[in-house]
C-alpha cells in the first residue's frame, strides 16, 4: 500500500514537471466562466501549483495545528488579495511575490524550518495576497466572477490537500529526506520564476 502510494505520487510529479503548460497562470486573459473554469485555473499554472503544494507540505511538517491552519489561512488571504485586484488597488512586484513565495516556502521546508505558529500563518497570508490578486485583477473580464472565485479556491484548497499527502511521507522510511528534497525542488524552481519575472 504505501510503496504504490509512493510510486502514484512519483507519476504525479513526473506528470507536472513533463506536461507542457503555461509556466505563469496569470499571463492568460481568458478566465471566462464558473465553477469548473475556475477550479481548473489554479492547476494550469506551475508557480501557483508549486506554491499551494508548498503550504500543504510545510503544515504538514509543522504538525498539528498548522497542519489545517496554514492551507487553511491561504485562501481565506488569497481572496482578499483577488478582491484588491478586482477593485484596482496597485501592488507592486506581482509575478516577484509569487516566485518568492516558492522560494521562501521551498526553502522553509528544505531546511524543516518551524517558526512559532503565527509567524509560519503570516509568511503564508503575505504571499496569499500576492497569488490572489494576480487572479483577482482577471475577474471583471469573467462571465461568472462569483462562481469562478468560489472554484479557484476549491481547486487551491485541493492543491493544498496533496501537499498534505505528499507530507505524510515523513511516515515511511527516509520519507523526511523525500521532504526535502521536494522543498528544495520548489525553491529552485521559485529561482526559476523569479528568474523570469526580473529579465
Amino acid at each position: 500500500m504505501i510503496l504504490s502510494l509512493i510510486k502514484f505520487r512519483k507519476l504525479f510529479f513526473l506528470i507536472l514537471i513533463l506536461t507542457p503548460q503555461v509556466l505563469f497562470a496569470h499571463d492568460t486573459g481568458d478566465v471566462a466562466g464558473g465553477l469548473s473554469s475556475g477550479f481548473l485555473h489554479p492547476f494550469t499554472g506551475f508557480d501557483h501549483v508549486v506554491a499551494m503544494i508548498a503550504v500543504g507540505i510545510w503544515g504538514t511538517q509543522l504538525k498539528q495545528p498548522a497542519i489545517w491552519l496554514l492551507p487553511v489561512t491561504f485562501p481565506v488571504v488569497m481572496a482578499f488579495g483577488a478582491m484588491l485586484g478586482v477593485i484596482g488597488v496597485p501592488l507592486p512586484g506581482i509575478e516577484i511575490g509569487i516566485a518568492l513565495s516558492a522560494i521562501v516556502l521551498g526553502g522553509a521546508i528544505c531546511f524543516e524550518a518551524k517558526p512559532e505558529l503565527w509567524v509560519a500563518a503570516i509568511i503564508v497570508g503575505i504571499f496569499a495576497i500576492f497569488h490572489g490578486y494576480a487572479h483577482g485583477a482577471e475577474l471583471p473580464g469573467s462571465v461568472q466572477p462569483l462562481a469562478y472565485g468560489v472554484g479557484f479556491v476549491v481547486g487551491t484548497g485541493t492543491l493544498h490537500a496533496i501537499g498534505i499527502s505528499l507530507g505524510l511521507l515523513e511516515k515511511v522510511k527516509k520519507g523526511d529526506k523525500i521532504i526535502r528534497v521536494f522543498g528544495a525542488l520548489i525553491a529552485l524552481a521559485g529561482i526559476y520564476f523569479l528568474y523570469n519575472a526580473i529579465v
